[in-house]
């Protein structure tokens, strides 16, 4: 690949972009930092400029996908609207949705080893995306019986659960795990399920 006339001001994007492609080709610890240089069309001193090493690199991806995962969540929980449960099942859908758009933010965020507490700017940014599910699980689990209702950061650990082994079984293609039902389809009966182990009655508004 030739080199890019990349300014200033985008090369770090550049950069990033290149280790999302890598990322999707080889996982996270398949490539080196002069790799993703090269993926950008740039020498690989002029990573260093922006990054430390390739930690740095994923952090920044996903850091990013964070940011488009939160926004995509946001939007299908839509205020809690219609209803709690409809808003609830929206947001597993959306789960869905970005793991297939987004396969290497959704790898750097959840597959690459970075914790989310490795800058403030990053742990902001996770806590918001991750803060929806855990909204839409507190609103939900309201209309469930008092007996039966677990703490929120259960109920929406358990959906994060079901939706994350659905992406990872059933959603990117591991081999010998084709399902014969669509992703959506399994998570949405799985959550059903659960929802009804619960003692759940779906609010009429």
């Amino acid at each position: 690949m030739g080199k890019r006339g990349y300014h200033h001001g985008n090369l770090r994007e550049a950069l990033v972009a290149g280790c999302l492609a890598l990322i999707e080709k080889r996982g996270p610890t398949g490539f080196t930092l002069s790799e993703a240089a090269r993926e950008a069309g740039v020498t690989p001193a002029a990573v260093y400029r922006h990054f430390e090493g390739r930690e740095d690199l994923i952090a920044e991806a996903a850091l990013q996908g964070y940011e488009i995962f939160g926004d995509i969540m946001e939007k299908a929980y839509n205020g809690g609207n219609p209803t709690d449960l409809k808003a609830f099942e929206a947001t597993g859908r959306a789960y869905l949705a970005f793991a297939d758009k987004y396969p290497g933010h959704y790898v750097a965020m959840f597959e690459s080893g970075i914790s989310i507490q490795r800058t403030p700017e990053l742990n902001k940014v996770a806590k918001r995306a991750l803060g929806v599910l855990e909204t839409a699980a507190v609103a939900l689990s309201q209309h469930i019986p008092e007996g039966k209702r677990p703490p929120p950061q259960m109920f929406s650990a358990h959906i994060w659960a079901l939706s994350h082994g659905v992406v990872e079984l059933f959603s990117r293609g591991s081999p010998g795990t084709k399902s014969p039902f669509p992703p959506e389809d399994l998570l949405e009966t799985g959550i059903g399920i659960y929802l009804r182990g619960l003692g759940l009655v779906a609010p009429d508004t």
